[in-house]
């Protein structure tokens, strides 16, 4: 009875709940109404995910974290909407300081616009639509569908037809065409047409997800490398890095595409990539632990994809080797409060380093998502 009762303690949502705790408490920033980068907010280290890589951390977080936590608020939201659905709330009152109207199409800038004008990046504002596509199917809200669209233009504006198609990275900055800008446009140009039935959304996906597939693809490996690089010389090559959630989001459009248009090569295609994804990033080490080749956000996008396939093929190979890693996280890989570490196998040791936001969040919409199929 005792083991029992510690197992119901233990859920896959009283982890995702435990999470969202922490987050709230530790990541808030009241007086704004966002949160911070790291916890403890003293931390300001340099960050390496803009064009240029000499920014810092400031006064509350830059867009991509607290999408992140955006996400994980939404999958709480449907797991107990009488408890999250006012989160939804927080969030969008969150994110809206990061639109800028400044510039024309409205978008979203890297960091909140009060505080100073700053480059708009193709990718962080597919993540805000999608954001607002789940939010808008968890309550029905209209002005989230709208905002979705606001987003899809600006990213439609980002379209160039110089090789083959795609947006870029950075509005403004013509060197590369990327996967992550061009993976996100495609899950939220299809998740809009699948809520408004207007083609133009699913014209966009199919154009998005061919571009992708044709440039990106690896055809021996299955999996999506990182971008095309454009310099101005008028050359291209592949940048052979491998993120796991540039793999992810094609698995994910891969299966939408098959569930609107019934054409079983975008469900191979799906299969193909999650059989790529697992052959490629998932391993052991030596000692036998379980081990994913990326961090914790980007796992959890690819995470999206297997779910997406399991709920058609009930195959749980893919979402197993997820959960398997997950799991050892929870039970090695916590710190003295109980956040995350970035590395699952628990090997380095981070038991009193600072904890990024997107690390933490995202183990809450992990544990959330695990919990629509295990608990």
């Amino acid at each position: 009875m005792i083991q029992l009762i510690a197992q119901q303690k233990n859920t896959y949502l009283d982890r995702s709940e435990e999470i969202m705790k922490l987050v709230w408490e530790k990541y808030r920033v009241h007086e704004h109404g966002l949160f911070s980068e790291y916890y403890p907010n003293t931390f300001k280290p340099d960050l390496t995910y803009f064009q240029q890589s000499n920014q810092k951390a400031k006064e509350v977080s830059y867009l991509w974290p607290m999408s992140g936590l955006f996400s994980a608020v939404n999958i709480l939201s449907e797991l107990k909407p009488e408890v999250y659905i006012p989160y939804v709330d927080s969030m969008v009152l969150a994110v809206e300081q990061y639109l800028d109207t400044s510039r024309t199409p409205h978008g979203y800038q890297a960091y909140p616009s009060k505080f100073e004008t700053v480059d708009r990046y193709y990718d962080d504002n597919g993540l805000v639509g999608i954001d607002y596509m789940d939010s808008y199917a968890i309550t029905g809200n209209a002005n989230y569908l709208s905002k979705a669209q606001d987003v899809m233009a600006f990213i439609e504006s980002g379209w160039t037809d110089s090789f083959g198609g795609g947006v870029a990275w950075l509005e403004g900055v013509h060197d590369q065409k990327p996967a992550c800008s061009n993976g996100k446009a495609t899950v939220l140009a299809l998740k809009i047409y699948t809520a408004t039935k207007d083609d133009k959304y699913l014209n966009y996906g199919i154009q998005s997800y061919n571009w992708m597939l044709g440039t990106l693809q690896d055809k021996d490996l299955n999996i999506i490398w990182n971008a095309l690089l454009t310099p101005p010389d008028g050359t291209s090559k592949v940048q052979q890095h491998a993120y796991t959630y540039n793999t992810g989001t094609m698995i994910q459009a891969a299966v939408r595409l098959y569930k609107i248009t019934s054409n079983a090569k975008y469900l191979e295609d799906a299969r193909n990539l999650a059989e790529g994804s697992y052959n490629y990033y998932f391993d052991y080490t030596p000692e036998g632990i379980p081990h994913v080749k990326d961090i914790p956000w980007f796992t959890l996008v690819l995470f999206r994809g297997y779910q997406e396939l399991f709920e058609i093929d009930q195959d749980s190979k893919y979402i197993d080797a997820v959960i398997e890693r997950a799991d050892w996280a929870w039970h090695n890989a916590r710190d003295e409060e109980g956040l995350p570490y970035q590395d699952w196998t628990g090997r380095k040791k981070e038991y009193k380093t600072p904890k990024w936001l997107l690390d933490t969040s995202c183990m809450a919409e992990l544990y959330a998502r695990i919990a629509q199929l295990k608990d």
